[in-house]
């Protein structure tokens, strides 16, 4: 297969991963997937990237790989539901740092769809750009902490 020959256990990748929530029907979720790539942004692929969360249930080897290589695991879920943290421990792996963006900087969650066939807006309306640099903070400073694992 190819994508297995991309990376294999032993080569060079980053140091930290994040999970994130990509809910692209609430502002949370679009907020959590703007930050994660901020911080990725900032802090360099070196120093972390951004998992696939879809690939952990599938058992997509070099994602699997890639996540035990990491040296911290960091979930980031706009709302409660925190399904990018239940999925990365459903797969089996410790979650360092788990960031919730309503419980974390209180954000209120705003689902898109009510506004469908009323009021829509430009998506970016729904985006605040300072709970993104917020949001992208927490991230960073999770990521740059010496924390031990969540138990």
């Amino acid at each position: 297969m190819a994508e297995e020959t991309h990376w294999r256990k032993g080569m060079p990748t980053h140091e930290n991963i994040i999970f994130s929530c990509f809910g692209g029907l609430s502002n949370t979720g679009i907020t959590s997937a703007l930050a994660s790539m901020e911080a990725v942004k900032q802090l360099g692929l070196d120093k972390v990237a951004i998992g696939c969360l879809g690939g952990l249930p599938l058992k997509v080897k070099p994602v699997l790989g890639k996540t035990e290589a990491a040296k911290k695991v960091t979930t980031f879920d706009g709302c409660p539901f925190e399904c990018s943290r239940k999925t990365v421990e459903e797969a089996g792996f410790k979650v360092t740092e788990s960031v919730v963006l309503v419980r974390d900087i209180g954000m209120k969650k705003k689902a898109l769809h009510e506004d469908i066939g009323q009021n829509l807006k430009g998506l970016m309306e729904y985006i605040s750009e300072e709970e993104v640099q917020r949001a992208k903070d927490l991230i960073v400073n999770a990521i740059l902490e010496e924390k031990t694992q969540l138990q």
